[in-house]
């Protein structure tokens, strides 16, 4: 039987359904403040059940109040929504931080996918809503990470908050300086999260005296992946691949 896992972000809800062997088969993205609206949570719950999954769907979610709708939703189909931190996921993962159910469930979905697909000493990076990076260390240790603010939500406030600068959209190749606004925000975005990006790479690798696989996912990830002084891998389904592992592991 097929099943369901799913991610809800600040900004974007996925659902994935994958089969036994863990092959996606179709995915679902939507703007998380969309499934507010109850008509178009419904609707949105409707068009995922009509594939009949395993009864036992499991998410990740950082915003708990969209959480609890799409469980009650899925509730009145006979379906049961679990949260990852509500298993106990130390069975896959070690945790050496001071409160790992303080940890965002997206982020311990990307440690887990990430190290069991690498088997490496891992770095994700996550262009979401917020900037993360998160590290991994064998024999599957979450040493803790850093967050960022996310690049999207920078641009955003810098127009929300001032009377002329534009609303911009990143492009990825950007001059030294600029020579109007929109290429001088450009420039400041671009080389600023350059810099923002390697040395916080290089303060991590440094104090753990380590070398990671890189793994870069979000979506400034391809953007941002020449400008890394480092080798990287880009991968837009670690979390999904997180949330797989811990299915197997944990519901099957």
């Amino acid at each position: 039987m097929n099943y369901l896992v799913g991610d809800i972000g600040n900004t974007l809800t996925k659902f994935s359904l994958l089969n036994k062997k863990n092959k996606i088969l179709i995915s679902y993205n939507v703007l998380t403040l969309s499934l507010n609206n109850k008509k178009y949570l419904k609707k949105f719950t409707n068009k995922i059940i009509r594939y009949k999954p395993n009864k036992k769907i499991l998410i990740s979610s950082v915003v708990p109040t969209i959480f609890k709708k799409i469980k009650i939703n899925f509730k009145r189909n006979k379906y049961n929504c679990i949260e990852i931190k509500s298993l106990n996921i130390n069975k896959l993962i070690k945790f050496k931080v001071d409160n790992y159910k303080k940890v965002g469930s997206d982020r311990i979905a990307n440690a887990i996918g990430s190290y069991y697909n690498y088997k490496k000493n891992c770095l994700v990076i996550d262009f979401g809503t917020a900037t993360t990076f998160d590290i991994i260390k064998k024999p599957g240790i979450y040493l803790g990470g850093v967050i960022a603010p996310g690049i999207n939500l920078s641009i955003n406030n810098l127009n929300k908050h001032t009377a002329l600068l534009p609303r911009i959209y990143l492009k990825s190749k950007s001059k030294p300086f600029g020579k109007n606004t929109n290429d001088a925000i450009n420039s400041g975005f671009i080389w600023g999260y350059q810099g923002l990006i390697n040395n916080i790479l290089k303060k991590i690798k440094t104090s753990t005296k380590t070398n990671y696989k890189i793994i870069l996912t979000g979506g400034h990830a391809k953007l941002f992946k020449n400008y890394i002084n480092n080798k990287t891998v880009i991968d837009n389904n670690v979390t999904i691949k997180g949330m797989m592992k811990v299915y197997k592991e944990l519901l099957s």
